[in-house]
């Protein structure tokens, strides 16, 4: 697995002060861990990529998927995507799910990204300031169901997190605008 923190990407590392909770697998048929983001899952097309995990920590009783670029120029990182509740029995989620605000699974709620709309929003950072991080992370959490407002940001989504992630795993690439 490669490191997303690397000297080339002007932001901080955003999962650096949440600690270290355990890992799992995660992969993806469409991303390649540290590579370029293909433009199918790139904004304008907005096409979320296959996720699937497996080996969660024992407790784990739902899970989070989120996208943040760490080195938007706004302080604060730009959330990409932020769904949460989804099943601890789910192991996928297929190309194309983040078009719905439930990935079509009963019970999940997305929050809006940073750009308004309750769905996936692809990589686009502005033209010309270096290369982004996209840090796609599957969260695995010890409660069922967080109890957030569904207008809440994904900023909310992170700060519960916190308190009930047992375990983290990241797939990462990089994109820039020319």
């Amino acid at each position: 697995m490669s490191t997303y923190n690397e000297p080339r990407f002007p932001g901080p590392d955003p999962y650096e002060p949440l600690g270290n909770p355990p890992t799992f697998t995660l992969t993806s048929t469409d991303l390649a861990d540290g590579d370029e983001i293909a433009e199918q899952f790139r904004a304008p097309s907005n096409v979320s990529p296959q996720l699937q995990w497996a080996d969660l920590p024992e407790g784990t009783k739902s899970l989070a998927v989120t996208l943040l670029d760490p080195d938007a120029p706004t302080g604060a990182g730009f959330w990409h995507w932020a769904a949460f509740n989804i099943p601890a029995d789910v192991t996928e989620l297929p190309q194309g799910a983040g078009s719905q605000a439930d990935l079509g699974i009963e019970g999940v709620i997305s929050l809006k990204h940073d750009g308004g709309q309750r769905e996936y929003y692809g990589p686009q950072p502005p033209a010309g300031h270096a290369p982004h991080r996209y840090l796609y992370a599957v969260h695995a959490l010890d409660v069922e169901t967080l109890d957030i407002d569904p207008d809440a940001t994904p900023t909310v989504l992170g700060f519960n997190l916190y308190f009930h992630t047992i375990g983290r795993s990241i797939l990462w690439g990089w994109y820039e605008q020319n």
